[in-house]
């Protein structure tokens, strides 16, 4: 193996475990989210008010651009 092949294999092995390190961050945020989404974000369904819903509006576009991004869906498309 050449030095540079060692390099190449190091960085592969370097992102790998960041990618994964994310993936766990990730999913453990949307785990917190679900949990909340399942509690109405504490929201008393029967007291809602506009805030509640700004700000759920905010949530859900900032994760349908996610979402986007990641099936290249909208401005993302291909």
């Amino acid at each position: 193996m050449t030095d540079r092949e060692a390099r190449a294999a190091r960085n592969q092995e370097n992102s790998l475990t960041t990618f994964l390190a994310k993936k766990a961050e990730f999913h453990a945020l949307l785990t917190e989210l679900t949990q909340a989404s399942e509690d109405h974000f504490g929201a008393d369904p029967e007291k809602v008010l506009w805030g509640e819903a700004a700000w759920l509006s905010d949530a859900t576009a900032k994760l349908k651009d996610i979402a986007d991004q990641h099936f290249r869906r909208g401005e993302y498309a291909c």
